[in-house]
């Protein structure tokens, strides 16, 4: 009966200290893909496609706000256009939903630049898709709609 006991108490403790490590990993790995969206945002800004071509999956696809999609190699390549100028790229409101080997990022986008030498700006909302394959994660599918005023 006591060796019950003992093997029922020690196994509580164990699941007590394998659930917050759990949370604790899982919280690691949202900081890390909260900063690999950081370094594809400013990648994006300063036209660095070596690094963009990394961190896009080879089946990519974005989704932009008039419902144009784009494969990787399309996004790549709009984002080396040279008569686009981002002077400002920022994520703001970023959350980060774990499963598994994807997460689901939701948050606010805001950029501004001149294209053909004519001011724009964009605020909009976005959903990225990080799915980890081969020991790196990588984004999936992107999604950016206008949110309505």
């Amino acid at each position: 009966m006591r060796i019950r006991l003992a093997s029922t108490l020690t196994l509580c403790l164990l699941a007590g200290l394998a659930i917050p490590l759990a949370a604790q990993e899982k919280s690691d790995v949202a900081a890390s893909i909260r900063s690999l969206e950081l370094k594809w945002t400013e990648s994006y800004k300063q036209r660095q496609v070596e690094i963009l071509s990394t961190l896009l999956a080879e089946d990519f696809v974005i989704t932009v706000e008039d419902g144009s999609t784009y494969s990787k190699t399309g996004y790549i390549s709009h984002s080396a256009e040279p008569s686009v100028h981002v002077e400002v790229a920022e994520l703001s409101d970023l959350k980060v939903r774990m499963h598994g080997n994807t997460a689901v990022v939701t948050g606010a986008y805001h950029e501004r630049g001149k294209s053909d030498g004519k001011p724009y700006e964009y605020h909009d909302r976005l959903t990225d898709v990080w799915m980890k394959t081969g020991g790196r994660w990588q984004v999936i599918a992107s999604h950016y709609s206008v949110p309505v005023k």
